[in-house]
């Protein structure tokens, strides 16, 4: 079994998008707090119209797919196949 060094590599310059500087941010992101990592770990993004009613109810899937059809962007990716 090959030995874990206790150190990064030092062995290459610390370029920007260099593995030096991916251990840098790991080491970094390895400190946070688990709370923490959660926190930053999602992006939260603006769907239009799915995000512009608290909720939304429907009597069957086949409506709930129609509305999906007529109202969403396609984009979002709720069209059918």
């Amino acid at each position: 079994m090959e030995r874990v060094p206790d150190e990064r590599p030092r062995s290459l310059p610390p370029e920007e998008g260099s593995p030096l500087q991916w251990w840098d941010e790991f080491e970094a992101a390895a400190r946070r707090s688990l709370e923490t990592r959660l926190r930053y770990s999602f992006i939260r993004t603006y769907k239009p119209v799915l995000d512009d009613a608290t909720y939304r109810a429907f009597d069957s899937m086949e409506g709930y797919r129609r509305w999906c059809e007529q109202s969403l962007p396609d984009w979002l990716g709720y069209g059918r196949v």
